[in-house]
Parts: structure tokens; C-alpha cells; sequence
């Protein structure tokens, strides 16, 4: 069976979705031009690398970029920022030449921490009059939007 087209409400109301997750990613790309040009300012990656290896601990680089979602030449891009940055430093394993294993500097910790607290502040804030169900179905939207970006 076909699956019938959107009734025209459903087709505004999808648009209205596509728009704005064409705004989210506008933003991301205002935020990593200010990342490149403001000492201290993170991307979405950057900071999405920080909390990984938060929350993982130190990282090869082929793991970092399985929890960034990113390829590893980028995620080499990315940790060579860090390094810069002083946020992070690379290793080689001694039983293991050809690997590089990443690891937060107490710097990168600290930023990690104050980043945590400004997006948790930042959503609080700006999220408040949405109630915890809604912005359950918020998470899901997007992660579906996700998938959806994944395919095109």
C-alpha cells in the first residue's frame, strides 16, 4: 500500500521543522567561525569532544571520533585545535607506536566543566517554560532528525 501524501497542515508543519533545523545548523557554523577566530570559543565538536573524553577518559584517536561522530582525519583536525588550545595533550602508548591516545589537561577539564554550566544555564533559562516531557519529545525530534540527515 502507498503511503498517502501529507495533508497540507502536516506538509506546513514539517517545512516549519526543516526550517528550523536548517537555523540549528546555521548556527553551528556561526559558533565554529567564532571557535576559529575567539581565543577560548568551542564549537559544537570541540565541545562535544571535551565531554567525551569527560566522560571516558583518555581516548585513541580512532575512539575519540567514534564519540564525536566524525571522521579521523577531521577528529586529527580537531584535536590539533585542542592541543592549541591547551585543553588536551596526545601520547603515544609505548606498547603501541603507531597509535595516539588523547587525554584531557586540567585546562580542558576546567573548560569542559564551564562549558557544562553555561549550556546547562543557557537551556534552563531559555527552555524553561517547556516541561520535561516536552523536551523529551524535543531530544527525540532531533534525534530522528539525526537519522533523517544521516540518509539524504
Amino acid at each position: 500500500m502507498a503511503e498517502q501524501p501529507p495533508t497540507p497542515d502536516r506538509a506546513q508543519a514539517l517545512d516549519r521543522l526543516a526550517r528550523a533545523a536548517y537555523r540549528l545548523s546555521a548556527s553551528d557554523s556561526r559558533l565554529r567561525g567564532r571557535a576559529t577566530r575567539t581565543p577560548g570559543a568551542l564549537s559544537l565538536t570541540h565541545a562535544r569532544a571535551l565531554r567525551t573524553l569527560a566522560d571516558q577518559g583518555p581516548l585513541t584517536i580512532s575512539r575519540l571520533a567514534a564519540g564525536t561522530e566524525t571522521t579521523g582525519a577531521a577528529t586529527t583536525q580537531l584535536v590539533n585545535g585542542l592541543v592549541a588550545a591547551g585543553y588536551v595533550t596526545r601520547t603515544r602508548p609505548p606498547d603501541d607506536k603507531r597509535s595516539v591516545v588523547v587525554t584531557l589537561t586540567d585546562a580542558g577539564r576546567e573548560r569542559h566543566r564551564q562549558r557544562q554550566e553555561a549550556l546547562t544555564d543557557a537551556l534552563h533559562t531559555d527552555l524553561g517554560d517547556f516541561d520535561d516531557d516536552a523536551l523529551d519529545r524535543a531530544a527525540e525530534v532531533l534525534h530522528r532528525l539525526s537519522a533523517v540527515y544521516d540518509r539524504l
